[in-house]
């Protein structure tokens, strides 16, 4: 038998949108069964009206839920597995939220840096799901991005014990762009989605 989830678990899965969630229609996932054999899967997110790009990714990682969450909650770690991160400082907070400031380094010596708001949510008992949105740093506009919203949302995939579905959903605006650098667009967004979800596999199985 094919490992299915809840349907409560799928439901929210679908309906994962929150306040800190990007602000763009999101696409459905897609069958467990494509996402076999480590397959990760990106969709267009459409974003009407907004300047910015969103994808939504997903794949079916062999960890659990807590530990998942763990990782993507460990900001310090970013720097040695996620793509193209130099660093993610932990630079204060509140009930609820930590702030974190990111850089990025990219290709040809471009820097981005930008500060994030993330929340640890649970849309349902056995899910975790950590969401995000840019806030303010008093950043010079060339050394930072527009706009930035997202989330991971991690949910146990039903009878097979052990194995998580992963949903990485990203809305990226990279403010005035140079001449010649379009691709920073895609480095922030759709090219770096699937080789973010096989760094968290990578990082979950060790």
């Amino acid at each position: 038998m094919k490992p299915c989830l809840h349907r409560s678990a799928l439901a929210a899965a679908l309906l994962a949108g929150s306040a800190l969630a990007a602000p763009s229609a999101e696409p459905s996932p897609p069958d467990l069964a494509a996402l076999a054999n480590g397959i990760v899967h990106v969709a267009d997110a459409p974003s009407p009206g907004l300047p910015g790009k969103a994808f939504t990714a997903w794949t079916l990682v062999s960890a659990p839920v807590p530990r998942l969450c763990a990782l993507v909650q460990d900001y310090a770690a970013y720097a040695s597995y996620m793509p193209n991160t130099k660093s993610a400082l932990a630079v204060g907070g509140g009930e609820g939220y930590v702030l974190v400031d990111m850089t990025l380094a990219l290709p040809l010596g471009q820097e981005k840096k930008y500060r994030l708001r993330l929340e640890q949510q649970q849309p349902e008992s056995a899910q975790c799901k950590l969401a995000w949105r840019l806030v303010p740093a008093g950043l010079a506009a060339a050394d930072t991005i527009a706009d930035t919203t997202g989330y991971w949302l991690f949910t146990p995939v039903s009878g097979d014990n052990g194995k998580t579905l992963v949903e990485y959903h990203v809305y990226a605006d990279p403010g005035p762009v140079p001449f010649g650098f379009g691709w920073i667009v895609d480095m922030m967004s759709k090219r770096s989605l699937p080789r973010t979800l096989e760094a968290l596999r990578a990082q979950a199985g060790k």
